[in-house]
């Protein structure tokens, strides 16, 4: 079982007690705003997501990790390494992804949980390029995956909800050389 820590975050796979707070994050619509249509999940739906999240730890050896306040032990949201099925065009990829509760933004939490994923995507795993991927108009996201190291490499639109998005990219090359 991976788990990675960085000064105010646990990096963890999911336990059950995870499902009803994840399930708040997703509930809420200004945190879903910028996912695929904008749609609200509700707890049915956040237990199939986290199901479908460790099916992925277990086929790819990486995955969406459950983000924990150390000093609390609250569920903040979760980030990780995924394959963006959802947008065919940028395969083979693995896209750095991360959602966390409006209680936590403006903390520097998402870039602190990302680079942590980002380093394990590239030091433990061996992956040669990560990408990240945001709607149009999500600059919160956008300054994350610059302060990443990711550069826009393109502009596309979601097939699955019709909404423009922007692909950033990090090499290993690149990770390598920003990490020094």
């Amino acid at each position: 079982m991976v788990t990675l820590e960085t000064p105010r975050l646990i990096l963890r796979r999911w336990r059950e007690e995870d499902i009803a707070p994840m399930a708040a994050v997703n509930a809420d619509p200004e945190v879903m705003r910028w996912i695929r249509d904008g749609s609200v999940r509700d707890e049915q739906q956040t237990r199939g997501g986290v199901q479908a999240w460790e099916s992925e730890w277990e086929s790819q050896g990486f995955g969406l990790f459950a983000v924990e306040i150390r000093s609390t032990g609250e569920l903040a949201g979760f980030t990780g390494l995924s394959v963006p099925h959802f947008l065919p065009e940028v395969l083979p990829a693995v896209e750095v992804g991360w959602r966390l509760g409006r209680s936590h933004w403006g903390k520097g939490l998402a870039t602190e949980a990302a680079a942590a994923a980002v380093r394990f995507g590239f030091e433990e795993r061996g992956l040669e390029r990560i990408v990240s991927i945001t709607q149009v108009g999500n600059d919160a996201s956008e300054r994350i995956m610059t302060k990443l190291g990711m550069h826009l490499v393109r502009e596309t639109v979601n097939p699955s909800c019709g909404r423009p998005v922007r692909v950033f990219a990090l090499s290993s090359d690149q990770y390598v050389t920003t990490t020094r």
